[in-house]
């Protein structure tokens, strides 16, 4: 018996991996990853618990279960907006390849398309103060085994503001350890920057690198996990959250927040901003692309709020509109009742 042709899904998602995010956008391997497994659990969804999702037809995508599929990311899988919006991101860009490749399918593409993106809440930017991030790194100064690793790793999260996947994807190659230290970071988009390291961390990563290897491979991982392994961000979440339970202990303002590995990253924004760093400064320091990301760091800073609200003149008293609006009543009350 000769062997299925593979349908016309499989095809497209073979080209869509293999040769246009790779080598036509040139994304890079962790984005291929979020676009993977984003089609993989709407290809699983749509074939439902009996169904073989590599049986799937173009058509049998349709707009009704994307939609079912979103939904239950956040009812079932008790996923964000945020998450949710980024799987549909990753569905947009497939069905816009599809219908470019595949005419006979662009009014489905077209469709699937028009499926809108949810507004995401604001929230708060959660963040160590500067007492709180000394308490997290004296934890971990007192730690057991791995207390070295694991304060080398905290020490360089807040020095260098790094992504976390950043952080595991460093190699002892990438640090400079002689004056004056750096750290080589690959950021999204594979853009490198080097960021500067201050000597108390440098003192901490070379302590680290002679206790693992006196004579390290440069492509040697940084940081290992207790299998010798290179640690994953799942494992520098897991240290950091260990720390900060047992900072809360004497800490009590770390209680009640809640702190992630990129809560570091916002940390070490707030700090250079306090310290009278320029944003500019800043977001080539964390690697943003535009300086508008920088800037929600001015709605952190609330020491930067009191002292604006210090120098600003109070409202004048008593003041009068300056002019009387007339109100269609009926309209107003149509808009009340809406």
């Amino acid at each position: 018996m000769k062997p299925s042709k593979p349908s016309l899904l499989a095809r497209a998602l073979k080209s869509f991996f293999m040769d246009y995010l790779p080598r036509q956008r040139a994304l890079s391997p962790r984005t291929l990853q979020s676009y993977r497994d984003s089609l993989k659990l709407m290809l699983l969804f749509v074939a439902g618990k009996q169904g073989d999702p590599g049986q799937l037809n173009v058509e049998e995508i349709s707009v009704e279960k994307i939609t079912a599929f979103l939904q239950s990311l956040e009812t079932n899988r008790g996923n964000r907006v945020s998450t949710r919006n980024v799987r549909l991101s990753a569905i947009h860009s497939f069905f816009r390849y599809l219908g470019a490749q595949f005419p006979e399918h662009l009014d489905q593409a077209q469709r699937v398309l028009g499926i809108p993106f949810k507004r995401t809440e604001t929230r708060e930017i959660e963040h160590f103060d500067f007492d709180e991030i000394q308490a997290v790194l004296k934890t971990a100064e007192i730690g057991g085994s791995d207390g070295c690793r694991d304060l080398a790793l905290l020490s360089l999260m807040f020095n260098t503001g790094a992504r976390v996947s950043e952080i595991v994807d460093l190699n002892t190659g990438d640090l400079r350890l002689s004056a004056p230290c750096s750290v080589l970071l690959r950021g999204k988009g594979r853009k490198e920057r080097t960021c500067p390291v201050w000597r108390e961390t440098a003192a901490l990563l070379q302590r680290l690198i002679e206790q693992s290897d006196p004579l390290p491979s440069p492509s040697a991982p940084l940081f290992l996990n207790a299998r010798g392994h290179r640690l994953t961000r799942f494992g520098v979440r897991l240290i950091l959250t260990k720390y900060v339970k047992k900072a809360a202990l004497s800490r009590r303002s770390l209680r009640n927040k809640r702190l992630h590995p990129h809560s570091v990253r916002h940390s070490t924004a707030v700090h250079l901003l306090r310290s009278g760093v320029d944003l500019s400064t800043i977001a080539n320091w964390l690697g943003h692309v535009s300086v508008n990301t920088t800037n929600k760091y001015l709605s952190v800073d609330l020491e930067a709020k009191r002292d604006a609200l210090d120098k600003a003149k109070p409202l004048l008293k008593g003041q009068r509109r300056s002019a009387h609006w007339r109100q269609d009543r009926k309209l107003i009350a149509w808009l009340t009742a809406l």
